[in-house]
């Protein structure tokens, strides 16, 4: 989900700067070049790669460069889409549900993302959900292809760790949280199927190569996020069922751990954005049929709203997962009812704001691998900056590489391994305001586009440097220090 996409008045926009590709104007010789299997029209699988990997994707993605302005690949780059051959498996509307794949004959690896875009959870927020947001409840206006970024992305320069695998890309159509398992009948206006989506899309991926895989990776962001947590162990053992135990299955959550917590200032639940949390989900739940993990809902006694939230499912799963979350959420803000406008923030909404960084690192202090940055913003592994932001001086793709190795040889266990030297897993930020990363993505003023620094972001949301000093006890001008540099 995108917080610009629903215009509620947020101001800033955050955006990274695209890099400058060097252009190489040095020609090279066909004649010399090696016959490797890339050359020859398939992509090689470099799975089984151990030692000094990032010596190796240097060398690989050099070579995918050079072999890319004389190769076909360019016109696989996109993801084709696919309508379910399950008919009766559909979206909101009635209309076919479907994926975009892109496959990587030779590889081993698959990557299946769960689009996000929150939800609705009742027949007025449903209706009014599709007159403003009909892409994300019917497929009738759905794109031939789609041109993936970020963990997407065939471009081993902005992706060089999954540029190579097999990419499978869910739309989110069901308004479910990926968790529904009703139909559209005369009784039901609306279908919410976002559980037989999912096992089906797994079901026709086996036989497009699924079958022969070593590890499917579960991704997605925002509501998608939180599909992967309610649905990834589910689509092993599916797999396990259809004699395919041998698939490494692990899930990847971006920006859909929320917090069930009192919200900033309470609200009538009229609409999806200002409902709290915890009442949007438990009537939800209702009106999808939801599925949820049978662990999960065992621990909660039935009452499976509280599976729809990271800190309390995630312990139950069975399969290893990754959370990637900004500590001060742009989402989970907007549903708290602290709304970024034009004023300067109050100092109780300043407050909330620095809590809500507190609260989540104590909800991820027990997750085994993760990467939480300091930023205000929603969503990141499917942005083209992706790997530009960084948690104690390790990237995301790089946590990402080190996960995958410490998980090589557990099946589909959760435990890990300890990982190597200076692979780190359990990436988060210390530091208390948001944006106090100095890598985080650049912050624009709505209304002008003009860059912000650190500190005029700060200091328009209200924040009083000599105030916050002296609270401190020390120097204002050894408190900008700190926030400009991240410390």
């Amino acid at each position: 989900m995108s917080i610009t996409e629903f215009g509620h008045g947020y101001l800033f926009r955050t955006k990274k700067k695209k890099k400058k590709k060097k252009k190489n104007n040095k020609k090279r010789s066909n004649s010399n070049r090696v016959l490797t299997p890339s050359v020859l029209g398939f992509p090689l699988d470099f799975t089984a790669v151990e030692g000094n990997m990032e010596s190796f994707m240097t060398q690989v993605k050099n070579l995918a460069q050079s072999l890319y302005p004389c190769s076909t690949q360019k016109l696989d780059q996109e993801m084709k889409l696919q309508f379910l051959r399950n008919s009766s498996v559909t979206c909101n509307d009635g209309s076919p549900a479907g994926y975009y794949i892109k496959e990587s004959r030779g590889s081993r690896r698959w990557l299946m993302f769960l689009e996000g875009g929150w939800y609705c959870f009742s027949k007025h927020t449903c209706d009014s959900r599709y007159e403003t947001m009909r892409r994300l409840m019917s497929s009738s206006k759905w794109p031939p292809t789609r041109t993936g970024t970020g963990i997407l992305s065939s471009q081993p320069e902005e992706n060089p760790h999954w540029w190579n695998a097999n990419t499978v890309f869910v739309p989110y159509c069901s308004s479910d949280v990926w968790s529904g398992s009703t139909a559209k009948t005369d009784q039901n206006d609306y279908a919410f199927m976002g559980s037989p989506i999912i096992e089906e899309v797994v079901k026709e991926l086996v036989t497009k190569g699924l079958d022969g895989a070593k590890v499917l990776l579960l991704a997605g962001s925002s509501a998608g996020g939180t599909g992967v947590l309610l649905n990834v162990d589910r689509v092993s053992e599916l797999l396990e069922d259809l004699g395919l135990g041998s698939v490494q299955v692990r899930g990847l959550v971006d920006s859909g751990w929320f917090l069930d917590h009192k919200q900033y200032r309470f609200t009538d639940c009229i609409d999806t954005i200002s409902c709290a949390p915890t009442e949007a989900i438990k009537r939800g739940v209702r009106y999808w049929n939801s599925v949820v993990p049978e662990r999960c809902s065992r621990v909660y006694n039935g009452e499976d709203w509280n599976c729809f939230f990271g800190y309390k499912v995630q312990p139950t799963l069975k399969r290893p997962v990754f959370v990637v979350q900004w500590l001060f959420d742009e989402a989970q803000l907007m549903v708290d009812n602290v709304h970024l406008t034009g004023q300067p923030v109050q100092e109780g909404q300043w407050r909330y704001i620095q809590n809500l960084g507190s609260e989540l690192r104590n909800t991820l202090k027990n997750v085994p691998a993760m990467f939480a940055p300091a930023c205000l913003s929603h969503e990141i592994i499917t942005r083209s900056y992706w790997m530009d932001i960084h948690v104690k001086g390790t990237s995301l793709p790089r946590a990402l590489q080190c996960w995958d190795r410490s998980l090589r040889h557990h099946g589909n266990s959760s435990s890990i391994q300890a990982p190597p030297r200076g692979c780190p897993l359990h990436l988060i930020d210390s530091c208390p305001w948001p944006h106090c990363n100095p890598t985080c993505p650049t912050i624009r003023e709505q209304l002008t586009g003009q860059e912000m620094t650190v500190i005029q972001f700060l200091t328009h949301l209200g924040f009083d440097v000599q105030r916050v000093a002296q609270q401190q006890g020390m120097e204002p001008h050894k408190l900008l220090g700190m926030l400009s540099n991240g410390t």
